[in-house]
This record gives structure tokens, C-alpha cells and sequence, in this order.
């Protein structure tokens, strides 16, 4: 009961510390927050920090596994001090390393920032960053739902997104999409045949998606509705497109992460989105005095309420 206290005053108390020169010592240290420990040579300090309390840490932590586990790591000794309060599994970061990482953090050091990023991956909820919405992602059976009710009777077009705002004249692409079997594909908005030399302006941005099928929604080809919706996520890498006929904006949908409103969507949450230098995520410029970093895609910012972890 007296420890739990202690932890609600998120304070560490250290009674009767003899270890090496101390001399029976007692020391309260504030949790959360930086600590530094300072004296003379030869005052203790090392004796206080790594030899009391991390040692007590490690051989608390040590006790927790199984007898199994602990045989293969050895009993480790109770440190000469009488009662420390608060105190929980801890870590020592030695203070000289072969590391010469200018980025290298407490989180990468320890390793710890591996189980954080799996947690985050995993776990976490994300949002978009430009609305602040949850965002969402769907099954290839949800799609199909959501498309049998919301375009109940329309003739629409199912198309997979091969490329976004980028330049080029994309005929070697064109020759694979006529290679696959498809003779539609959508140019900046507008339907077209596949033509064999077909290229476009390679100084332009474009926007290319390959038309996958073109039906009237109407509940009884279910099976046509059903691999059209396969195809097209397997072309557009888990996106795929829905266009009602005459009309100029698609519906997105996505088995990945994409935000409802703006339908701008993610890859696959995985340890590639969380890491700090990822070439999915930053743009470097290396010059002589280090790196200049540009973000291109959004990152989960991890915050101390979990529940406003949001897409930045």
C-alpha cells in the first residue's frame, strides 16, 4: 500500500543506500522527469544510479520470470540498501558508444522504439490528417456491399488507379494493361481505348486508371460484380475506383487506411510507415552540414493521450 502511494506521488525513494562509499544515504527522485546526478569523483554517483537503483530494477524484473527463464540468466545480487520505494523496470544506456548515429535516440539505442513501432502498426487508431476524421478501410465483401446498395440499378465503371500526379508518357504501361487483357482505361478524367503506340505528354502530370468493367448494378450478376471487385484491387494495390455513368468523381474504396471524405488513402500500416528515416516517407537532401527532410506522406504521431493519436 505505502509503495502504491509512492507511485501516485511519482517519486522513487531510496532508503539507506550503502552500496560501495555511500554512506547509508537516502534520496527521493522525481519520476517523468530528467534527473541529473552530480558530485565529485569518487562521491557515489555511479554507485547511487547504476549500482543501487538499476541493479534493484534489473533483479525486481529478473524475479518476475518464470523459474524456467531464470536459469538461464542467473540470480542477480540485492544491492546494499534497505527499502527502495517506486520504483520500476529500468534501463541503462552506457555512456560511452560505438554508435556514431547523430539520430540515434534512447527508444533506438534500447531497441524500444521496435516494440512501440509494433504497437503502433498494429494497435493504433488512425486519422486523417487533413480532416481529422477516423479513417476507414473495407473488405472486398463490405465493398461489394456498400456498392449493391448505393448503386442499386446505376451502370457504373470499376476502375484501379495506376498512377497519381505523376509525369511520364507511359507507353511501356499501356503496352502491359493491352498485354492483361483490358481495352479501357481512364486519362485524366476521361475514358479512352487502349491503342497500341499510345503515349501521352511526358511533361504533364496525369492521372491513369485502368477500366476493369463496365455493368449496371442490378443484384443478379453477383459472381461478374464479385471478381471485378478482386481484379480491381489487385491492379490498383488494394484501391480500386467506382464511376457512375456521365458523371466526372468516383467513389473510392480501399483495403487499406483512407480517409471517407477526400478519399485520400495509405499503404498498409506497417513498421515501413513508422520509421523515422523511411524513403516512404521523407525526401533527403544531403549537403554538407547534414540532411534536410521534407515529409510526402502522413506518419501516426504518437501522443500521451492515446485516443487523439492522429495522421500528421
Amino acid at each position: 500500500m505505502e509503495e502504491l502511494n509512492l507511485l501516485e506521488k511519482n517519486e522513487i525513494e531510496v532508503l539507506g543506500a550503502r552500496v560501495h562509499n555511500l554512506k547509508n544515504i537516502d534520496v527521493t527522485i522525481p519520476r517523468d522527469q530528467l534527473v541529473v546526478i552530480t558530485g565529485l569523483s569518487g562521491s557515489g554517483k555511479s554507485s547511487l544510479a547504476f549500482d543501487t537503483i538499476y541493479a534493484e530494477g534489473q533483479r525486481r524484473y529478473i524475479e518476475t520470470f518464470s523459474a524456467y527463464a531464470r536459469q538461464f540468466l542467473g540470480n542477480l545480487e540485492r544491492p546494499d540498501v534497505d527499502k527502495i520505494n517506486g520504483l520500476s523496470p529500468v534501463i541503462s544506456i552506457e555512456q560511452k558508444t560505438t554508435s556514431r548515429n547523430p539520430r540515434s535516440t534512447v527508444g533506438t539505442v534500447t531497441e524500444i522504439y521496435d516494440f512501440l513501432r509494433l504497437l503502433y502498426a498494429r494497435a493504433s487508431t488512425a486519422y486523417s490528417y487533413n480532416t481529422g476524421e477516423k479513417m476507414v478501410s473495407y473488405t472486398e465483401d463490405k465493398i461489394r456491399e456498400m456498392i449493391l446498395e448505393k448503386y442499386q440499378g446505376e451502370k457504373v465503371n470499376l476502375l484501379a488507379p495506376l498512377v497519381r500526379s505523376r509525369k511520364g508518357h507511359y507507353r511501356e504501361l499501356f503496352e502491359h494493361i493491352a498485354k492483361q487483357g483490358f481495352v479501357k482505361v481512364r486519362v485524366d478524367g476521361e475514358i479512352v481505348n487502349v491503342e497500341k503506340g499510345m503515349r501521352l505528354d511526358r511533361y504533364k502530370n496525369h492521372d491513369i486508371e485502368v477500366v476493369v468493367d463496365r455493368l449496371k448494378v442490378d443484384g443478379e450478376d453477383i459472381e461478374r460484380l464479385k471478381n471485378s471487385i478482386t481484379v480491381s484491387l489487385q491492379q490498383g494495390n488494394g484501391v480500386m475506383m467506382i464511376l457512375e455513368h456521365g458523371k466526372d468523381t468516383p467513389q473510392f474504396f480501399s483495403k487499406n487506411l483512407m480517409c471517407p471524405s477526400i478519399h485520400a488513402y495509405l499503404l498498409a500500416t506497417d513498421f515501413c510507415l513508422l520509421i523515422t528515416l523511411s524513403i516512404l516517407l521523407l525526401f533527403s537532401c544531403c549537403n554538407r552540414e547534414g540532411y534536410r527532410f521534407r515529409k510526402i506522406f502522413g506518419i501516426i504521431m504518437i501522443r500521451p493521450n492515446i485516443t487523439l493519436t492522429v495522421m500528421l
